[in-house]
């Protein structure tokens, strides 16, 4: 794992939500604005924009956690602006803190966990799943 960043350091990342990222379930749409489970999935995203950088050959990330506090909706077609920003860095553990926004207005935060590991001790722990 290449150590390019320190606590402090930023990525951005701006989705405009659709309609497939609407709280929609089997039962059909809910409403009209960004569910949290794609919410969780955009922050996840902004957040691994250090590991990709950070990886090296031989190596994967692996989410390890992740929360979200939802504060204001998005609607359908809004652009929400998400900024991760690295907390600690701990041997092969990047944890971040990340906010969405649109325009000024926060919509959401949170935190979230990953891991830097070899591809191979992944397998193994996939096959023993």
């Amino acid at each position: 794992m290449q150590q390019l960043f320190k606590p402090g350091d930023t990525k951005t990342f701006e989705r405009i939500v659709t309609m497939a990222d609407c709280a929609a379930f089997d039962s059909g749409m809910v409403h009209p604005v960004y569910a949290t489970f794609a919410l969780a999935r955009d922050a996840e995203w902004c957040c691994r924009l250090f590991v990709l950088e950070m990886k090296e050959e031989g190596e994967e990330g692996i989410g390890a956690s992740l929360t979200v506090e939802h504060h204001a909706p998005a609607l359908n077609g809004s652009t929400v602006r998400f900024t991760a920003t690295i907390e600690s860095l701990l041997h092969h553990t990047i944890t971040c803190s990340y906010t969405a926004h649109v325009g000024n207005k926060l919509i959401a935060s949170g935190t979230q966990v990953q891991k830097i590991l070899k591809k191979e001790k992944l397998e193994k722990l996939f096959a023993g799943a």
